[in-house]
């Protein structure tokens, strides 16, 4: 104890009483020295008994002692469990993203920006004429439409219908009247039943299309029109649109044929061995072309 009865502790740290606060706090709590040992806590509680301490000043340093000495142990723990924590978590973290970057990931197809979505002060070059430019599908041509099939009146087959229709066709491209078209078919009856005619006597007719072979000379067609008589060619004649026109063409020079009886105006044309068989196929002529022509 010295003079001014302060107690002097030998235990405590040195160089404590004669700091000068110009001494950052920083270096202040620097020199703090490892907390003692029991053995030397002790032996100052026995001194401090031989120098006559006051019961109150003994509690007093022995409880800031303690204190002291416990947040000193305290710092290195705490501080020991925040770097085991932050070990941990950093573990933790390098396991997940090594874990992150084996998976199997699936491929991002890159979709490029439309005109409109990428920004107007963007540096992008503009594109070419050439890959703005969109084909235009070629239009689909149109589908031919077909002939419409009339069905077969009076008795006929359809290749006999459709030969009539042929007839019909070809004498309203020229203009004929009505009449003209019912003799005309009517002279078809006879001839060649409605069947185009190939000849036996003409093989020649047969590399066009027919549907039947005759032996009366070397007639051919519809209307049995012979080449020999100048009635045209052999392919010609085979045409039914052809041979329909030769008819109404020798017809129409027939004066007043419009007024004749149809057996009478067919044999002007024809020059038939057998003039007056024309006359029995009118009625069924007359409604084939009513038919056709609806």
């Amino acid at each position: 104890m010295r003079d001014d009865d302060t107690i002097d502790d030998q235990g405590a740290p040195q160089g404590m009483t004669g700091r000068s606060d110009d001494t950052p706090s920083s270096v202040q709590v620097g020199v703090l020295r490892e907390p003692r040992s029991l053995r030397t806590r002790l032996g100052g509680l026995v001194n401090l008994r031989r120098r006559r301490p006051t019961l109150l000043a003994a509690g007093v340093l022995c409880c800031l002692g303690l204190t002291a000495v416990a947040g000193v142990q305290a710092l290195p723990d705490e501080r020991a469990d925040d770097r085991i924590g932050t070990e941990a978590a950093l573990a933790e973290r390098a396991q997940q993203q090594a874990a992150s970057r084996a998976e199997v990931r699936t491929p991002v197809t890159v979709v490029p920006s439309s005109p409109a979505a990428t920004s107007p002060t963007a540096a992008t070059p503009s594109p070419t004429p050439s890959a703005t430019r969109t084909t235009r599908p070629k239009p689909r041509p149109k589908p031919k439409p077909r002939p419409k099939r009339i069905v077969p009146v009076a008795g006929l087959d359809q290749a006999q219908m459709d030969n009539a229709k042929e007839i019909v066709k070809a004498g309203r491209a020229m203009g004929v009247p009505r009449r003209a078209l019912v003799i005309a078919v009517a002279t078809a009856m006879q001839e060649s039943n409605l069947y185009n005619y190939a000849s036996g006597v003409l093989p020649e007719s047969q590399n066009y299309p027919h549907q039947a072979i005759g032996w009366d000379h070397d007639s051919v067609g519809l209307f049995q029109q012979r080449p020999s008589s100048g009635w045209g060619e052999v392919g010609q004649l085979m045409d039914p649109a052809f041979a329909t026109r030769a008819f109404l063409t020798a017809l129409l020079e027939i004066p007043g044929w419009a007024d004749l009886p149809l057996t009478v105006a067919a044999q002007a044309v024809q020059i038939s061995a057998y003039p007056d068989l024309y006359a029995q196929h009118e009625w069924r002529a007359t409604e084939v072309v009513a038919a056709i022509l609806v």
